[in-house]
């Protein structure tokens, strides 16, 4: 592996790949010397992303995450024209609606749950099952430090991220003697896209939590993400990484 290189021969997924840390993700592996398959549903925001990477290490599949079908159809295209998938990095989410949980949409809650836990579960159910197979393979599931906390207003996205981080510790246990490595970051709140989906009064909120009385960024974010997905996480597995500005105080 040459300097700068680390991901040289290397494949990765990415869901949410389109947009914010996952497009961030997916540029850094491409950049490092990886190929990449860009999972999301938007088809202009995928052709985008390809060209922002770059043609010769990006590849895109439109995927609905909350239909197993779509899926598994992906996985196994992504490892038949990839070759294999060493890295799997599940950054597809959404925010939900922000309301008290007595008032709190059913329709919304379900919508919310479909993409951040039943979502990743299928990615990661799909996913691991190769990688277990060819006895390698790294998956970073992206939670928040609301799923350890919890945020008022936004149950059912903390709810979501507290699922995803007893998924990952679940399956990190699973697959410890397999070559497969299985990790989830709890960021604070990080300025990407999705804070379109929030109320102002929201966003306000979050930052008067985070001690360095600022967002994180893209660039942050990626950098903690691409150690979990490398060849030198070798011996951590179940895991969570904080990345919140000293928000997290245990």
């Amino acid at each position: 592996m040459s300097d700068g290189k680390r991901f040289e021969g290397m494949t990765a997924v990415v869901t949410g790949g389109a947009s914010g840390i996952g497009l961030g993700v997916a540029k850094r592996i491409a950049a490092e010397g990886g190929r990449v398959t860009v999972w999301d549903q938007d088809p202009a925001r995928l052709k985008a992303a390809v060209a922002e990477i770059g043609a010769t290490a990006a590849r895109a599949d439109e995927v609905n995450v909350a239909d197993p079908s779509s899926v598994e159809r992906a996985t196994l295209t992504a490892a038949g024209e990839m070759g294999h998938i060493d890295i799997l990095v599940c950054s597809a989410g959404v925010a939900g609606k922000n309301a008290l949980v007595i008032d709190y949409p059913i329709d919304e809650w379900k919508r919310v749950f479909d993409i951040n836990v039943h979502g990743l579960f299928y990615c990661n159910r799909f996913v691991a099952k190769l990688m277990k197979h060819r006895g390698y393979g790294r998956i970073v599931n992206i939670a928040s430090i609301a799923g350890k906390e919890g945020n008022p207003t936004a149950s059912a996205y903390s709810a979501s991220k507290a699922a995803v981080i007893g998924l990952t510790k679940s399956l990190g246990k699973e697959l410890a003697k397999d070559g497969v490595c299985v990790n989830t970051i709890t960021p604070a709140t990080i300025d990407t896209p999705i804070l379109s989906q929030v109320s102002d009064a929201h966003i306000a909120y979050m930052r008067s939590k985070i001690p360095m009385e600022r967002f994180g960024t893209v660039e942050e974010a990626t950098a903690i993400v691409c150690w979990l997905a490398s060849r030198e996480c070798s011996f951590t597995t179940g895991a969570v990484f904080d990345l919140s500005g000293g928000r997290a105080t245990y």
